[in-house]
């Protein structure tokens, strides 16, 4: 892949080869080459830029700069005379370069399994309804938000090769996510059964961090300076399914995490990785540590909700949790983690409940005499 290179006023350029085309003189003429006797030919180059100069600007020049050369590489055929199924595979293999691999085996999961009505359909004879009665049909066995996963990878392919078709697709409500938030009860409880074990340490930077699983298994010792963990790589499952060590998703995930010292404690004889489990190895070995601390079942992911839901309860600005927990927006913070701690409520609704009651026996219970009424003269 082509590396971006920086410019003097800061922004990145990322060049690709695009073609080579004869060349001439100021008079017209081509130019021959003494050696060979043909006609010299100049390399054109198509250039990216990013006028950020961080690293995410390096990293946007050479995505853009990926995908034209892969898109250059496929096979030309008129978008007019391709099937839905071959210009969602040219899409898929022209972004497969820059994307994440879990977002590719999704891609590749939907192109096996959903929408294969729409599949033999050539983009030219595509309708609205065509794309509805596909949509109908996979909201019949999978959820809200799966359906709308599949109709924006079908909006994103028409964009590519049918940007004409504006769709207006009727897609199923949203459901409000039922999300289970540990108390802090559950949360002692757990770290009492996982202490000294492999599942110590994730349990710890999951809870009050947060950490994600992908970004534990990745964390490194070289990426930890005293209490302060640099979170800069992530574990992801490839579409072969294998696990891989990779530069987080979003920009966003790219962060630091200030721990308490009694987490850091627990790393300091740590020397590479911090921990030998995988992603899935993490949610297998939090089941069983639940069950053998008679806890009911949640996923290990909750303890993120845990973790955002205390520092919204204390009053921490949602700026600071969202770097915390590598959000790009305060869009997953309104819809997922402000929630009340159960364990938090009650002690809530007896402050709120006790101000109602003194109120009501300070006002609402003292007679008041009716005012005098004044004769007029």
């Amino acid at each position: 892949m082509a590396k971006a290179k920086k410019l003097p006023s800061g922004s990145w350029r990322c060049l690709v080869y695009s073609h080579s085309e004869p060349m001439t003189d100021k008079a017209g003429k081509p130019v021959i080459d003494a050696k060979t006797g043909k006609q010299k030919m100049r390399r054109v180059y198509e250039s990216f830029t990013s006028d950020d100069p961080t690293s995410a600007g390096r990293r946007e020049a050479e995505r853009m700069a990926a995908i034209f050369a892969a898109q250059k590489e496929l096979p030309q055929q008129s978008p007019a005379t391709m099937t839905f199924g071959e210009a969602l595979d040219a899409y898929i293999k022209a972004r497969e370069p820059v994307l994440s691999p879990c977002t590719v085996r999704d891609y590749k999961r939907i192109q096996r399994r959903n929408i294969q009505s729409l599949m033999n359909i050539q983009l030219n004879r595509l309708t609205q309804e065509n794309i509805q009665h596909a949509i109908n049909v996979e909201s019949t066995t999978l959820s809200p938000k799966s359906v709308r996963n599949i109709h924006g990878l079908i909006s994103a392919v028409l964009k590519q090769y049918k940007p004409s078709m504006r769709l207006i697709t009727a897609l199923p409500q949203k459901i409000r996510p039922q999300l289970y938030i540990p108390t802090d009860a559950e949360i002692r409880l757990l770290m009492q059964h996982v202490a000294g074990t492999d599942m110590e340490l994730p349990v710890l930077l999951a809870a009050f961090g947060p950490m994600r699983r992908g970004e534990i298994c990745a964390l490194d010792t070289d990426h930890i300076d005293g209490n302060r963990v640099h979170v800069c790589r992530n574990m992801i499952r490839t579409p072969d399914n294998e696990w891989i060590i990779k530069q987080p998703k979003s920009y966003a995930g790219d962060r630091f995490i200030d721990y308490p010292d009694f987490v850091a404690e627990k790393w300091k004889k740590k020397k590479g990785r911090i921990t030998e489990l995988t992603p899935g190895g993490i949610t297998d070995h939090f089941r069983i540590a639940l069950r053998k601390a008679g806890l009911h079942h949640f996923r290990f992911h909750d303890l993120r909700h845990y973790s955002a839901s205390i520092q919204h309860a204390l009053g921490i600005p949602d700026a600071y949790i969202m770097q915390r927990g590598g959000w790009s927006s305060d869009s997953t913070l309104k819809a997922v983690y402000r929630h009340a701690l159960a364990d938090k409520t009650k002690a809530m609704d007896s402050i709120a409940n006790s101000h109602f009651e003194q109120l009501c026996n300070t006002k609402c219970n003292t007679k008041t005499k009716k005012p005098r009424k004044i004769k007029a003269f």
